[in-house]
Parts: structure tokens; C-alpha cells; sequence
């Protein structure tokens, strides 16, 4: 199957069209191909129009039937979707047995993933510019001092991978740069091996491995020398997974600065945290930070750190303006003054920007530091950027409506059709399960998910809205059995059954659905991909 990663969901079209699992047998296919061929047979109306509309629908059908009880097509479906049946994909025509299709397709799957690898160059870096507020007052200029790095990470074989960096800073009328290069090198799918040289402020040549010990627990150690003094450091690394969701880890440092450390991480969906303890021969610390995801747009963080040379608070928040860009600011007090700090992340570039408001610990100028811009901030959210962002939001919106909108009619129309010739046989089962007081679907509707919320929040359709959902109740009514439940299929896209359409085009969609079982009332709304199986008692209002 392919990688939803990086080409979207597995092909399951055919799938919805005969209402059948992704893992259905031959006989199922067999089974569920005659149960539509009857509702279908062109022979089975008189009237030119709907004859029409089952001659059309009878093709899919039919198309459908062939390609999922051909195993070699069935196999190239599955991988590679309709395209790959028609483009054949250097198959086809070549190969004749199974196990040669499947040879063949992990070929090209290891020849794409070499070329992938080959072009591989990744870039990244940061540039830091230190501001002064108070020197700025002073009439001293406002630049503290600046820093940059950069790196540019590239894949020069299946197993190698090599980056170059460098970075600069200037403090004053002083600064320093260096200029580093690693080789890793991929000994297996357990260890690497990493060879590393700088030259510069820290001139130094070394060597870190690295290998999975057991299925949770990573081990890594390193030698490097420095070239100026000729002293040695040893660090060893261990990473042990705690959790689905964490991590622990001990680092061990040997040489002219000996240490340990002690971490903990912890990533979920809405929040993040980490946090470490080191004791040194120079210096001790300990270090702690939260993040929480408000939205997929929006998150906040707090940290704090402590220790022989530290002691300083942060706190703020970012936001993603794009699909690759986040602004982030922060709030810091502690030893070394009070800070704003501004943040544009861009793909693996960085630019900080650190503005030092006072040097000193006051009451009024650190509360003002802090009140200040986050009632700004709050302000322009809700008067400038939040409507900003909502009219583009709808623009945009409506751009893709206009460029799809042929196709929507399209599938809308096909939709239309499809459910005329299920009306007569979803009546009368809905009759059937009226009179046993079993299950009778009131309301369906699938497509965008803002719209159905929407669509729920004034009890109306607008037009906009109304564009963007379609009603389904006929053809859920069509697939409850004989035993009064209905089942969609888990990883199966529901614009494929008889008698839906994708209303809105690359838009996340759900299935909203009400329906009464044994005199009660019961709703759920399940995601596009997600199984339904109904009824059941946690769907009761």
C-alpha cells in the first residue's frame, strides 16, 4: 500500500462502490457484485431516461467486479489506484503471476526512494540579533551583538549522509566563527557511525556511534579531542522509551567540563513537555519546559531554568501563518534582565530576535513588559488578524469552489442518479423497518466539516453551505440489512458508495447521521476514513 505521507490514503474507490472491506474474499466480491448487478441490470426498466442511468451505473459496476477479482489487477490497484491500471506502470503486459508483479513493484518502489535519496539536500540555520532597549536610550546604537549558523545536510548514498555548517557570532568588538563538517555513515538498520571535524574557536576532530540495544532503548557514545589544548571528552548517551508518548534519557560526559544528565520527554497531539537535571564539575542546572496546541494553528509555552549560572522564566506563545511558517513570542525575566524575544521559524530556518527592555528586576517595568504586548496582541487578534485570516480563509475557500465547481456538478449529477434508481428498494426497507420499529435513518449528510457544523449552528442551509454537504439519507436507507444495522467500512472514503459524491474537493469531510432504533432517537458523526457500525447504545441522545 502506499504511504499516506506522501500519497494520501490507499485507493479504496472500487471498495465503496461494491460496499465491500479492503480485505474482502473473492466470494464477497462475488456476493456483493450480484446483489448490485440486481438493483442495476439495465433490463430491469423500461423508461428510456432510467434505463440510461442504470446502463451507466451497471459499467461501474461491472469495471469494478473485473478489476478486484483479477489478483495481479487487483494488486496494482491497491498500490497505484485506476492510473496505475491504465499507465500500467512498466506492468501489465510484462509480467503475468502474481509474485512477479509484486518483485516488480518493489523494484520501483526501492528505485524511487534511491532517486528521492539522491536529491535529499536539506538546509537549515539561524540568525540571532541581539537588541538593547536600554542602549538604545542611551544613545548607544540598539545592536547587542548577532549570531548565524547554517547547515546544509545532504543524502550521497543510501547509506551516507553529509553535512557542512558554519557558524559566526560578534559581541562588541569581539567574535569568533567556526566551520564543521560530519559523515554519517548507516552501518545497519540498528547502528551508524558518525565522524565529525571543526576548525575555528573550537577547533576538534571526533567519532560517535550509535545503536538500537532492544526495540526501546538507543545507545550512543562519542570521543572527541580538541585541537587546541589536545584534551579528550567522552560522552555516552542512553534513550529509553517509557511510553507511547515519552522518552527518558541519561547523558554521561567525561573530559575537562565532566557531567551528567538526566531528561524526560513527552510528546501527545495537544501538548509537549521535557525537562533535565545536570550536575557538573563547573556548574549544576535544571531546565523544564511546557507546550500546549490550543489548535492546529495556535499553541503556548512556558519554561524555566535554574541553576549555578541560570535563573530565568519564559513564557508566550506562536501561531502558524502558513503551511511552513510560525511566529512565535516570548516573554523572559531572570538574572540577566527582562526580555522580549520574536521568533519566525520557516521551514529548518530561524530567525530570533532578542530585545533586552531592562537590565534590572522592577516591579512596574516587568509587569508592563508583560501586560503591554499581550493586550496588543489580543487586541489585534480579534480586531485585525482573526478577520483577516477569516476573509482569506473564505476566499480561499471560494477559489477552490469555482475551480471545482464543474466537477461537483458532475459528481453531484452522477449522485442524483444513482439514488433515483435506489429510491424504490430504500422506501421500502425503511417501511419494513419502520413497522418492526427497528432502524430508520431521519437524516444524512456528508461532506465539508466546517459546513456541517455550520449547517447544525443555524439550523438552515445557505447556499454556501448547502454547496459543500450532501444529502445521503436515501442511500444509507438502501444499505441497512435484513437485521436492521448498517456498517461502513474503516479506511474506505464514503464519496464512493452508490448514490454519494465528494461535494467538497480536498476539504477534511465527515458523515452526520441521525436515525431512531426501537422509539429512540440516536445521532453520530464519523470522520471520512472512519468505520460506522450502527446502532449502538453510546450514539443515543
Amino acid at each position: 500500500m502506499k504511504e499516506e505521507a506522501d500519497n494520501g490514503p490507499p485507493n479504496r474507490e472500487l471498495y465503496a462502490l461494491l460496499h465491500i472491506s479492503p480485505e474482502a474474499s473473492d466470494e464477497e466480491i462475488r456476493k456483493a457484485y450480484r446483489q448490485w448487478a440486481q438493483v442495476y441490470h439495465p433490463d430491469k426498466y423500461q423508461a428510456p431516461q432510467m434505463k440510461e442511468i442504470a446502463t451507466e451505473n451497471f459499467q461501474r459496476i461491472c469495471e469494478a467486479y473485473e478489476i478486484l477479482t483479477d489478483e495481479n489487477k487487483r494488486q496494482i490497484y491497491d498500490i497505484y489506484g485506476m492510473e496505475g491500471l491504465t499507465s500500467g506502470l512498466e506492468l501489465g503486459p510484462k509480467l503475468s503471476k502474481a509474485e512477479e508483479i509484486k518483485e516488480e513493484i518493489e523494484r520501483l518502489r526501492r528505485k524511487k526512494e534511491q532517486e528521492k535519496v539522491s536529491a535529499h539536500v536539506r538546509p537549515s540555520g539561524s540568525i540571532v540579533a541581539h537588541l538593547s532597549l536600554p542602549k538604545f536610550l542611551d544613545g548607544e546604537g540598539i545592536m547587542r551583538g548577532m549570531s548565524m549558523s547554517s547547515e546544509v545536510q545532504s543524502q550521497i548514498s543510501k547509506r551516507n549522509v553529509i553535512a557542512i555548517g558554519g557558524n559566526m557570532e560578534v559581541r562588541g568588538n569581539s567574535g569568533g566563527g567556526a566551520a564543521s563538517a560530519v559523515l554519517r555513515h548507516q552501518i545497519s538498520s540498528d547502528s551508524s557511525v558518525e565522524f565529525m571535524a571543526s576548525a575555528g574557536l573550537r577547533a576538534l576532530i571526533g567519532v560517535q556511534a550509535s545503536r538500537n540495544i532492544s526495540r526501546h532503548s538507543t545507545a550512543t557514545i562519542g570521543l572527541t579531542m580538541s585541537l587546541r589544548d589536545g584534551s579528550f571528552n567522552l560522552s555516552n548517551y542512553w534513550t529509553r522509551q517509557l511510553s507511547e508518548t515519552s522518552e527518558g534519557n541519561i547523558q554521561l560526559v567525561l573530559g575537562p567540563e565532566s557531567s551528567v544528565a538526566v531528561g524526560w520527554q513527552k510528546k501527545e497531539e495537544k501538548m509537549s513537555a521535557a525537562g533535565e537535571i545536570k550536575f557538573g564539575t563547573a556548574s549544576f542546572g535544571a531546565s523544564a519546559h511546557y507546550t500546549r496546541r490550543f489548535s492546529s494553528k495556535s499553541h503556548g509555552r512556558i519554561a524555566g531554568r535554574f541553576g549555578s549560572t541560570d535563573l530565568e522564566l519564559e513564557v508566550g506563545g506562536g501561531r502558524k501563518i502558513s503551511d511552513f511558517s510560525t511566529v512565535r513570542m516570548l516573554y523572559s525575566i531572570g538574572i540577566q534582565g527582562i526580555f522580549w524575544k520574536f521568533e519566525l521559524h520557516r521551514g529548518g530556518q530561524k530567525l530570533i530576535i532578542p530585545i533586552l527592555i531592562s537590565r534590572h528586576w522592577d516591579v512596574m517595568v516587568a509587569t508592563g513588559a508583560f501586560v503591554i504586548p499581550t493586550s496588543l496582541y489580543f487586541f489585534l487578534k480579534a480586531f485585525i488578524l482573526k478577520p483577516y485570516f477569516l476573509k482569506r480563509e473564505k476566499q480561499k475557500s471560494l477559489e477552490k469552489m469555482e475551480r471545482t465547481s464543474a466537477q461537483v456538478r458532475e459528481a453531484r449529477a452522477a449522485a442524483e442518479k444513482s439514488q433515483q434508481l435506489l429510491q424504490n428498494v430504500a422506501i421500502r426497507k425503511r417501511n419494513v423497518q419502520i413497522e418492526r420499529n427497528g432502524l430508520e435513518i431521519t437524516k444524512a449528510v456528508y461532506g465539508n466539516h466546517k459546513a456541517l457544523k455550520k449547517r447544525d449552528e443555524s439550523g438552515d442551509v445557505q447556499d454556501v453551505i448547502a454547496s459543500q454537504i450532501i444529502d445521503v439519507t436515501l442511500p444509507l436507507n438502501f444499505l441497512v440489512n435484513d437485521s436492521g444495522q448498517l456498517k461502513l467500512h474503516e479506511g474506505v472514503k464514503k464519496s464512493g458508495i452508490m448514490g454519494f459524491c465528494d461535494p467538497c474537493p480536498g476539504e477534511p469531510k465527515q458523515l452526520l447521521v441521525e436515525y431512531t432504533y426501537g422509539g429512540e432517537r440516536y445521532e453520530v458523526v464519523v470522520d471520512d476514513l472512519q468505520g460506522l457500525l450502527i446502532p449502538q447504545k453510546a450514539h443515543r441522545l
